[in-house]
């Protein structure tokens, strides 16, 4: 018996809508590295782009237990010396709360090519509205 594998036209990408609005950040990145990845598919393959596109709107409203809002920093580098940025997760959620979901997402994804072009299938707003709405993306409820 042959293993059967994907082939290029065989592969169908659908719109899916996560509403992040009270959801824990690490419970709503999981599942939304998951349909990036095509882990909720039959016929998955880690070698092969088969996720979906993921629409997440409300990320301002993501829910953060304990005093992760006050202790966790993000650390980013320019490459120069004392270039080293340190921004606490509060202001970075006043700032950007699109940027806080899009880099736990891309935590879960893998760090090379195929990783990089699922995390362009991401789209993140911060508010309820997105222009995504010609694709009739499919509502995804996180599993409680």
């Amino acid at each position: 018996m042959r293993t059967y594998t994907v082939k290029g036209e065989d592969i169908s990408q659908a719109w899916h809508l996560f509403d992040a609005s009270d959801k824990p950040l690490g419970r709503l990145a999981c599942e939304v590295a998951k349909v990036l990845r095509g882990k909720h598919r039959p016929e998955y393959s880690p070698h092969l782009d088969l996720g979906d596109h993921v629409i997440v709107v409300n990320a301002d409203k993501i829910y953060l237990s304990g005093k992760k809002n006050q202790q966790k920093v993000y650390y980013s580098y320019s490459g120069y010396q004392s270039g080293l940025k340190i921004r606490r997760l509060d202001e970075l959620m006043r700032s950007d709360p699109a940027r806080v979901v899009r880099h736990a997402v891309r935590g879960m994804l893998p760090s090379n090519r195929l990783g990089a072009r699922l995390l362009k299938k991401l789209k993140v707003y911060s508010g309820p509205d997105h222009p995504h709405k010609a694709q009739k993306p499919k509502e995804f409820d996180l599993p409680t």
